[in-house]
Parts: structure tokens; sequence; C-alpha cells
């Protein structure tokens, strides 16, 4: 969030320049009217532009320079500090530089030749400044703070906006595999019982489908869960390219309860018979396995497919892989590692 005091837009600056005319317009006719000429001159006597300027404008001159110089060491160089410091360091900097200021300005006057408050008068030319500087920057921090909470009010409500859009897309993404296995069951049971291939594939399906909807609601699931998904997918690919598509799982039991993100190998493994192994005649060998090792689980998912030639730009390419491989940073920040296979294709590694 870029704060005001980065960000000092021209009707901002206009309103500055027009706030330091007013009091100071408004300071020229108190001394006007406090030095009894409005009895000889009139109500409209204090319309004098030089009178105006050796009385009160060029003193407010002299204010609104200093305002630049407090604002410079007090709120720009402290940017990046929160408003209680800068606060403290511009009310620490005002007093020394209308001291400043003050004694300047005397000398400019006195070797000019022209009349200023003398004596116990010119306690007023400290008194007045500060006021005036306290009152400017405290409106400064105030309409800092109205600026900053009302760019909060307005992210809250788009974030409020995003996650309400949000559900609503989870929602739907809940209704659509709902329905759809919903949808496939209602077919199995009309397949006549002599189809017994055919009904096991829409079961099958239906489970994919009633996995996909679990894994929308859940972080977590067992390996075990997921493997069987995974399982359930290849099953459907196998009966699709028969004896073309040969699938090994190396997993050992005590591993199965192991939790891990859902579906997070069926995008790897679908890469592998979609990009890997659909072109080839002969078709090929899908392997996956995990272990563990210093604590982590070690994933291998392995096809002897065609491979990859420039694994540079792999991901994008695919949104199954960038997609996993952007979970797998944020989750566990682990890296997908694509690697040539023996005697030929792809390996996909990663640790959790």
């Amino acid at each position: 969030m870029r704060s005001i005091s980065r960000n000092i837009r021209l009707k901002e600056l206009l309103a500055i320049l027009l706030f330091y005319f007013a009091f100071s317009l408004l300071y020229h006719i108190v001394l006007w009217y406090t030095s009894y000429a409005n009895t000889e001159e009139g109500i409209w006597g204090w319309i004098d532009a030089e009178r105006y300027w050796l009385a009160s404008g060029e003193q407010y001159a002299f204010f609104f320079l200093l305002s630049i110089i407090i604002w410079f060491l007090g709120i720009y160089l402290l940017r990046t500090k929160r408003t209680p410091y800068q606060m403290l360091a511009v009310f620490l900097l005002i007093p020394p530089g209308i001291y400043f200021v003050r004694e300047f300005r005397y000398g400019l006057i006195d070797a000019a030749g022209q009349g200023r408050l003398r004596g116990n008068g010119e306690a007023w030319d400290l008194y007045i400044p500060l006021l005036f500087l306290f009152f400017q920057f405290g409106c400064f921090f105030a309409y800092r703070y109205f600026k900053e909470n009302q760019q909060k009010i307005r992210v809250e409500g788009e974030l409020r906006q995003a996650a309400l859009k949000s559900e609503l897309s989870a929602i739907k993404a809940q209704l659509n595999p709902h329905f759809l296995y919903n949808v496939f069951n209602t077919i199995n049971a009309s397949i006549p019982s002599e189809h017994e291939k055919t009904r096991d594939m829409i079961a099958e399906l239906s489970d994919l489908f009633r996995y996909q909807l679990k894994a929308s609601q859940q972080e977590y699931v067992t390996l075990r869960e997921e493997l069987a998904f995974v399982r359930k997918y290849l099953n459907l690919e196998k009966a699709r390219f028969e004896d073309r598509l040969r699938i090994h799982i190396d997993v050992a039991e005590h591993l199965m309860e192991e939790q891990v993100p859902p579906m997070l190998l069926q995008p790897l493994v679908e890469n592998s018979v979609k990009h890997g192994l659909a072109s080839l005649i002969e078709g090929g060998d899908i392997s996956i396995t995990i272990f563990k090792e210093e604590g982590k689980l070690r994933f291998e998912i392995s096809d002897t497919g065609v491979g990859i030639a420039d694994k540079s730009d792999v991901f994008d390419k695919g949104i199954g892989l960038q997609n996993t491989r952007l979970r797998l940073q944020k989750m566990y920040e682990s890296h997908l590692e694509l690697i040539d296979n023996t005697p030929q294709g792809l390996t996909i590694r990663f640790s959790i």
C-alpha cells in the first residue's frame, strides 16, 4: 500500500497551498485589525497585497519551506518505518526548525530595515508557528490514516468478494462431480449384466469422480487412497491401450497410511501416458515407486516412452505438471526433478 507521504497528488498539493494561503491571510487580517488601522481605513482596508506579503505572506512562505524540509527528513526518509516513529521524528524536528527559521528571517528583516516583533513579542513568532505546524502535520497524519483506512476497507471488500467467488466455485466444483458420478451409477444400473466389463469401467469412472469430490474437501488423504485412485485411472487407460500398457507399483505396506495431498500422483501418471507412451505402437511400462528415506517420502514415476529432449520448458506446456510443481513448492518447498529413464523414457522424482 503506497502511503500518501510518497504519492502526493496535484490536488493534494493544491489543498496544501490553499491551506497556507488561508491561514496567512487570516493572520494578516488579525494583525491589521489589532493595529487599529481598521478605524481609519474602513472594513476593506486589509486588502493590500504589499502589506499582506510583509505582514504574513513572507512568514508563511518560510513555514511552507520548513514543512517541506520536515516532511523530507521525518517522513520521506523514514518511509519504511511505522507511523509512530515518523510522528515522533516530525514533532522533534518542528521546534528547532521553527527557531532556526525565526532567527534566519529576523536577520533578513533587520538587514532590509523592515519592522518585526521585538522584546517579549518575539515569543509570538515561536508560539504561533509551533501551533500552526503541529496542527498542519496533525492534519497530515490524520488524512493519511483516513486514506490508508479507506484503502484497507476497499481491499478487504475485494478479498471478501474473491472469497465468495472462490466459495461458489468450490460449490460448483463439488456439484459437477457429484452429479456426474450419480449419472454414471444410473447408467451402470441400466447396462445388461452380460456387459460386465463395461459396467466395471463405468463404476471405476464413477469412483474417480467421487475421489475428485473428496479431494476438493480434504487437504490430505492416505497414500492407500491416493494409490487406489491412480490404479483406477490406469485401469481405465489400460482398457484403451490393452496389453500395450504395463503397470508396476512398488510401495511397502507400512507406508500406506502416510498422509499425502490428494490428486498428487495422477497428473504425473497422466503425463507419462499421454506424452510418453500414447504415440508408441508397442506401448510401454509405467512404474510407480515410493519409499521412505531420511524421514521423507520419496516418489519416482517412470515410463519407457519417448522421453523429453528439452526439459527446460516442459512446465509451460502441461497444466498438470505446472500445478503439481506449484503445490510441492508451496506445501513442502520441494521440487520436481525430471531425468532421463534407462533405456528410454522419463523419470519424475520428488519428495515430501
